[in-house]
């Protein structure tokens, strides 16, 4: 089974649109209203595939009641832990090529005590029933207030339970993770560049960074690349992959796809990218944070070869 831990969920309101026109009045084409969260939307997917999987989510105020609906009506196994502050609402606004502008809120502050609860029931989760968990992925920002180091003191609890920890996360809270030695991280362009203090140009960048970021501590890295693929460096090798998607709807939560699948597929190796390609595809495709199922997803249609360094990144960064 495959625990998830999202520590700043949200209500995800997205909104279709012809173009982004500042200061103009925009018509919506469509809205979509969605359970949001990055470990939320890793248990959604693993769901929509039946992949064994169960969510933690702390939550709070009307936001909050209303994502629990909405993940309850959705069928998600879940563990819900009430907290004093508001779960955020986030909007996305996407036009026709797949460009997207996000607004997030920050968030509820957690306390101590509310964070302890939380990790507590993690591993109540990890050990119930007849089934333990394999994985817990630890993944999202940090809400307000929340120490940097939080999914570090995370990782070194749950891997000291037996159970391999996946981090996705981003600035301090990544370089703080890495110390704690997680099984694997999922940084995408910016957040590799960001890690590393790197520029990331070409496939032969993306595999210096992950060597550094596997130097630090973590065991495996999976570099999502955007529209360029992904990146996967372990110990038996690198690997490059890529999957063409001719007509995006949305991009949010395909990052969040692609590390279900990645470890729906076992969580190493060549196949288990290729699997983490299709899912992540299959997600640009819908709309919203929509997660794909099995009829969404086409292995066929991704390409897996060794990394070649000298290819170039057809997005860059910095740009």
């Amino acid at each position: 089974m495959i625990l998830t831990l999202t520590l700043n969920p949200s209500l995800d309101r997205t909104i279709e649109i012809g173009s982004l026109d500042r200061g103009a009045v925009i018509r919506a084409a469509a809205a979509h209203l969605d359970p949001g969260g990055k470990g939320v939307n890793v248990s959604r997917a693993l769901l929509a595939n039946d992949v064994a999987s169960r969510a933690v989510i702390p939550y709070g105020g009307d936001e909050g009641r209303q994502l629990v609906r909405l993940l309850a009506a959705e069928g998600l196994d879940m563990v819900t832990v009430p907290v004093t502050g508001a779960t955020r609402s986030n909007v996305t606004l996407a036009e026709p090529d797949g460009t997207v502008t996000k607004i997030n809120e920050p968030g509820t502050a957690l306390s101590p005590a509310e964070l302890d609860t939380i990790a507590d029931a993690v591993l109540a989760s990890a050990h119930a029933g007849e089934q333990g968990a394999d994985w817990v992925v630890a993944s999202g920002s940090l809400p307000p207030e929340v120490p940097a180091d939080v999914y570090a003191r995370l990782c070194r609890r749950f891997a000291g339970a037996g159970i391999h920890v996946a981090v996705d996360t981003s600035g301090p809270a990544l370089s703080c993770a890495l110390a704690a030695a997680p099984a694997l991280v999922k940084p995408n362009l910016e957040e590799l560049s960001a890690a590393t203090g790197m520029p990331i140009r070409s496939l032969g960048d993306v595999a210096e960074a992950a060597g550094k970021l596997r130097a630090a501590g973590a065991r495996t890295v999976l570099a999502s690349l955007g529209a360029d693929g992904a990146v996967l460096v372990e110990d038996g090798g690198s690997w490059y992959g890529e999957a063409a998607v001719t007509e995006p709807r949305s991009s949010v939560g395909a990052g969040d796809a692609m590390l279900a699948g990645f470890l729906a597929a076992g969580g190493s190796g060549p196949e288990a990218l290729k699997q983490a390609l299709a899912w992540g595809a299959a997600a640009v495709r819908l709309p919203g944070s929509r997660m794909p199922g099995p009829a969404d997803i086409d292995p066929a249609a991704v390409a897996i070869r060794p990394t070649d360094p000298a290819h170039l990144l057809t997005t860059a960064f910095p740009r």
